[in-house]
């Protein structure tokens, strides 16, 4: 299990400290899962959304995002979007794809929507490895 941990880790944002954290967790019968995403957050990778908010919010939150900011991509048709969070993050991540970039969204809580940008390579493997894990990753477009 410490493996598909691991693993996740290294297609998320292959950063030692937040492996070895997320390992900690995990055999300490913490969640590793809540670890990950704190993690992310940390180290300023993830993209912290309320359900509620709208494109200009993401568009916000994702120019933040180290591998958003390098691409250099306009999110302003993000930021057009009124009221729908789903179709923002659709429009994001069709604009993100050129770039192979995606955006996957890691479940954690009802009231909170977390968001990472990921290689596109990568994310299809990492909706499989959270699955195999009990957890929700999904993709979005």
């Amino acid at each position: 299990m410490t493996d598909a941990w691991t693993r996740l880790c290294e297609l998320l944002e292959d950063d030692p400290e937040i492996v070895a954290a997320v390992t900690r967790a995990a055999a300490a019968d913490a969640d590793p899962w809540l670890v990950l995403i704190d993690g992310l957050d940390q180290a300023g990778v993830l993209a912290y959304l309320d359900p509620q908010d709208s494109g200009m919010e993401l568009a916000d939150a994702l120019a933040g995002v180290p591998r958003v900011f390098r691409a250099g991509v306009d999110l302003e048709p993000v930021a057009d979007i009124d009221g729908d969070l789903s179709a923002a993050i659709t429009r994001a991540d069709a604009i993100l794809a050129p770039q192979a970039l995606r955006i996957v969204y890691l479940a954690e809580e009802p009231d909170a929507y977390p968001l990472v940008v990921v290689s596109a390579e990568h994310a299809a493997e990492i909706v499989a490895v959270a699955t195999s894990l009990g957890r929700e990753a999904r993709i979005f477009g």
